[in-house]
């Protein structure tokens, strides 16, 4: 049986590994070509790992597997420059094609409030997560125009991006910010019959939040915590009984709004929150 999305082609930003590399896999599964990138190292303020060229080409094997293409290369994603030649180049060689973008790229800083917040991290923060987003919709979006097949555009946002969150300053803006591109977007892009929406996940079980760093910031009460002693604060603030929602949760919320089935729906935030904005 044919894939809703056989014969496409997607592009999703920060490709090597997480959620990125999640939705990679699911929308092969459903038949696209791939194009991806990623920054490959770590960002000075981030308090966790970033990822590695050997994460990438991994996303590589795991796509060559499902018997797809995949143009897979390293790049920041707040070098515009480097953007636009990573989509020109994987577009160029998939055929001329551009049909679904995630614009997933993304940090997650935490720990210090608004006013003590430091410049450097506010910037770093704002520049992948919103200035990159723009960049990789910027890039896509002409190609989606020139090849007349309208198409799918979904930005990764957040709960961050609903509703206030403390010591968070910088990621929660950006994440806002994020829902304020789309909604333009959707609009400006709607005539050419490109859709644009948000996915808003709650904590994913991902290095960006299973890390040393967020453990002690939610659980400052213990001396060492543990991946446990997180998980069992985090239950707590969702509507139903479960810490974090998997990767592929997102991704199959992204592969309904790059199909047909999501057609009509543009301007959108979706949540895939486990009822965490219910509290």
């Amino acid at each position: 049986m044919a894939g809703r999305l056989e014969g496409k082609v997607a592009l999703v930003s920060g490709g090597a590994r997480g959620q990125g590399r999640s939705h990679a896999l699911r929308l092969a599964q459903e038949g696209a070509d791939i194009i991806t990138f990623d920054i490959c190292e770590s960002v000075e303020t981030v308090p966790y790992d970033g990822p590695t060229e050997e994460d990438l080409a991994e996303t590589v094997r795991q796509i060559e597997a499902l018997d797809r293409r995949i143009v897979a290369t390293r790049a920041d994603v707040r070098d515009f420059d480097a953007v636009s030649s990573v989509v020109d180049d994987g577009v160029a060689q998939l055929g001329g094609r551009l049909d679904v973008v995630a614009a997933n790229a993304g940090v997650f800083t935490f720990g210090n409030p608004a006013a003590e917040t430091p410049e450097v991290e506010w910037d770093n923060v704002l520049d992948i997560n919103l200035k990159g987003v723009w960049h990789t919709a910027k890039a896509a979006a002409p190609h989606m125009i020139a090849a007349g097949n309208g198409g799918s555009i979904v930005l990764t946002s957040s709960t961050a991006g609903l509703k206030g969150t403390q010591n968070v300053s910088a990621y929660t803006a950006s994440k806002h910010a994020v829902v304020g591109l789309m909604r333009t977007l959707a609009l400006e892009l709607g005539q050419h019959r490109i859709r644009v929406n948000t996915v808003h996940p709650t904590a994913v079980a991902t290095p960006m939040v299973l890390n040393d760093a967020l453990y002690r910031l939610f659980r400052p009460d213990l001396e060492n915590p543990t991946r446990e002693d997180f998980e069992g604060l985090m239950t707590a603030v969702h509507a139903l009984p479960i810490p974090h929602v998997e990767p592929v949760d997102i991704s199959n919320a992204i592969v309904f709004l790059a199909s047909d089935e999501a057609r009509y729906v543009t301007g959108t935030e979706l949540k895939v929150d486990a009822g965490y904005t219910l509290k």
